[in-house]
C-alpha cells in the first residue's frame, strides 16, 4: 500500500516550484528510468521512482543572462543536500510513512557526488539506483533541465506510472 502518489506530489505547490525550476521533463524521465532500473534490479518501485522524481527539488537557480551557468553549478551548488531535506519536509507532510521518508531523502542526498569530498561512499541499492536514473536522463552542460512538459502531458505520465508502481505493489502482496 502506497501513502503518497506521484501524482500528489506533482500537485503539491513546493513541488510545483521547486522541480520546476529544475526541470519537469528531467524529474519524470528520471522516475521512469528508476522504474525500470527497480523492476529489473528488484527494488522497491515506490521509494525509487519517488526518489528519481525529487532528487533535483534542492537546487538552486544557478543561472547568468538567462542561461544556466554550468560552471556557477559545479562549483557551489549542495543541491543535494537542499534537495534531501525539502523531500524529506515534504514527504512527511503529504503522508509519506517516516522511514520512507528518510530511505527516499537519503537516496536523495547522495545522488551526486558533485559537492561531496573526494573519497568512495558505499551506496544503498536504492541510492545507487536513484544516482543511474539521473545520470541515464543527463545531457552535455545541464541542457537536461530546459526540456520541458505540459501540465496535462505530466500528469498523465504521472498517472500511468502511479498505475504501474501500484499494480507492482499489489502483485508482490500475492
Amino acid at each position: 500500500m502506497r501513502d503518497v502518489t506521484l501524482l500528489q506530489i506533482y500537485d503539491h505547490r513546493i513541488a510545483q516550484k521547486y522541480i520546476q525550476r529544475s526541470g519537469m521533463a528531467h524529474a519524470i524521465r528520471c522516475a521512469y528510468h528508476a522504474y525500470a532500473l527497480a523492476i529489473n534490479e528488484k527494488i522497491d518501485v515506490d521509494l525509487a521512482t519517488k526518489g528519481a522524481f525529487l532528487h533535483d527539488i534542492g537546487h538552486y537557480t544557478w543561472y547568468k543572462n538567462g542561461k544556466w551557468d554550468f560552471s556557477l553549478y559545479k562549483a557551489y551548488d549542495i543541491h543535494a543536500i537542499k534537495g534531501a531535506e525539502r523531500a524529506h519536509k515534504l514527504l512527511i507532510r503529504l503522508g509519506e510513512h517516516p522511514r520512507k521518508a528518510k530511505e527516499i531523502a537519503l537516496a536523495i542526498l547522495l545522488h551526486t557526488d558533485s559537492y561531496l569530498p573526494n573519497g568512495k561512499l558505499q551506496l544503498t541499492p536504492l541510492q545507487s539506483l536513484v544516482a543511474r536514473a539521473d545520470e541515464m536522463d543527463e545531457e552535455p552542460l545541464g541542457d537536461h533541465h530546459y526540456r520541458t512538459v505540459s501540465d496535462k502531458q505530466a500528469r498523465q505520465l504521472l498517472h500511468e506510472l502511479d498505475s504501474k508502481i501500484t499494480a507492482v505493489l499489489n502483485k508482490n502482496l500475492n
